[in-house]
């Protein structure tokens, strides 16, 4: 099984920490390729950041449905252009926000969320809402790092989400915490062993869904809104996608 996990951000040290975060619990046989967009932001921490990644996102798909992918993982925690690519394959695409959330409502009845700077809390209470997990959490809570000081300052940041989660333990009524950056992605048993409660982070969450699915010999539905494109031509920088309808 080839899983293609794609970081939309441009940061090689972060794809680094996804990759191998991800193939650290992927069953063996299974090979994890971890990528990046060539251009696009260096962290993705708004909605214009997300918008840009999402072009990015549809280019790694295009470029592992060339080599034959059996899955794919869209490893930022807004999940940046996860329908636009389930349109582009028959593969099955995850989100980790959409993985984390489910399973950490298959392990606890609440948990809460900690992610990285407080502006991206909104967008991932949208998340929650689309992906109907609103009345699972408890509470979103943001330990006010950029994402690159995840990269930049391991030490630090560590130590706050640390403190996040242990405020999120005494104050929210929970049985799990979910991660909310791809950056996080290797934290997982430090934070848990700190926190002394289920910690589910997304890429690593999203690795194990995706062989399930790709096990169970299912992918994406081509049938209703997440069919191929349909055939139309495009102008202009764009033009290279009017060859994207399939058969």
């Amino acid at each position: 099984m080839h899983i293609r996990v794609i970081n939309p951000n441009t940061t090689h040290a972060m794809t680094e920490t996804i990759g191998a975060a991800a193939q650290a619990v992927a069953a063996p046989g299974t090979r994890i390729t971890a990528s990046q967009p060539d251009s696009g932001p260096v962290s993705i921490e708004s909605h214009f950041d997300e918008a840009v990644s999402a072009m990015g996102v549809i280019e790694e798909v295009r470029a592992g449905e060339r080599e034959g992918t059996d899955a794919y993982i869209i490893a930022c925690f807004g999940d940046p252009g996860l329908y636009a690519a389930r349109e582009l394959t028959r593969a099955p695409v995850i989100g980790i926000a959409e993985a984390a959330f489910h399973v950490a409502s298959l392990i606890s009845t609440r948990f809460s969320v900690v992610t990285t700077l407080p502006r991206t809390l909104i967008i991932a209470e949208h998340l929650l809402d689309n992906y109907g997990f609103r009345h699972s959490c408890r509470r979103l809570r943001a330990a006010d790092i950029p994402v690159l000081d995840l990269e930049e300052n391991p030490d630090i940041a560590l130590e706050r989400i640390i403190d996040e989660c242990l405020k999120a333990k005494r104050e929210d009524n929970i049985g799990a915490i979910v991660l909310g950056c791809g950056g996080m992605a290797d934290l997982t048993p430090q934070i848990s062993d700190a926190v002394g409660l289920p910690v589910v982070e997304g890429v690593t969450a999203a690795v194990k869904l995706a062989e399930a699915v790709v096990g169970l010999g299912l992918g994406t539905s081509k049938f209703g809104d997440l069919a191929f494109p349909g055939s139309k031509r495009f102008t202009g920088r764009f033009a290279e996608y009017s060859d994207l309808a399939h058969g």
